[in-house]
């Protein structure tokens, strides 16, 4: 019996790709059997930053013109040219939530072995309004935070800071409407925060999918650090 399943499984997946066949996020290409999102070739040119290797990278600076932090880093480069920005919208806008989880896992072990990382006692992802949460179904941050908080073997923490205002999309703002846009945007859990701290939590890993001007990440991170040392991540970085 178990055979007959196995072989009407094989069965199944051989039509769905005679009849779906599917592609890679980034080039286009047809994925061979058992490669799924990213081609081989795709995910081994996958542009990571590396920032986890060096304190004074371009994502620390970038957050610290907003509010003082312990680290940043981001897993890879948003890049439009290269395909690798069809990631990103696949994850946050096509409802791929396994790759998302996936990549952040795949983040999380390259943190686990950089010392600006260490000692993080929990993971937080950078909450959507209830209202584009309900409409999505689903929070792309969350998601990349639980891959990362399962590589690291931590907590995944999702009730001390909450979104309070509902902003418009920063794609299409520059520089200080960026930050004005999410003022007042975030506000913490006291009690949710402070009985964390009072339990030992004293550092935690805020999580977000990009990190463009700073402005969404660094307005949260002020709402955490008068509870805890914040270190910040996101899975792209645009340059």
């Amino acid at each position: 019996m178990r055979r007959l399943v196995e072989a009407f499984v094989l069965y199944s997946d051989a039509l769905k790709e005679l009849f779906f066949p599917r592609h890679c996020i980034v080039c286009g290409d047809a994925l061979p059997a058992g490669q799924r999102d990213l081609c081989a070739r795709c995910r081994e040119d996958l542009p990571l930053t590396y920032f986890w290797d060096w304190v004074q990278n371009p994502a620390f600076e970038r957050i610290t013109k907003y509010v003082q932090i312990e680290s940043a880093a981001s897993l890879f480069f948003f890049r439009e040219e290269a395909g690798y920005n069809h990631i990103l919208h696949a994850i946050k806008y096509g409802g791929n939530t396994s790759l998302g989880y996936e990549l952040g896992s795949e983040f999380g072990a390259f943190l686990l072995d950089s010392p600006g990382f260490a000692g993080i006692d929990a993971v937080v992802p950078v909450p959507l309004h209830r209202l584009r949460r309900f409409r999505r179904g689903y929070n792309q941050a969350e998601v990349i935070a639980s891959g990362i908080a399962s590589s690291l073997g931590i907590p995944l923490v999702t009730n001390i800071v909450q979104r309070v205002k509902r902003t418009g999309t920063q794609t299409r703002l520059h520089g200080s409407e960026k930050k004005k846009n999410v003022e007042g945007a975030f506000s913490a859990n006291e009690f949710h925060a402070k009985k964390m701290a009072g339990n030992g939590t004293g550092h935690i890993l805020l999580v977000d999918d990009v990190l463009t001007s700073g402005a969404t990440l660094s307005e949260c991170a002020k709402q955490l650090t008068p509870y805890f040392k914040v270190s910040v991540v996101s899975l792209s970085f645009v340059e």
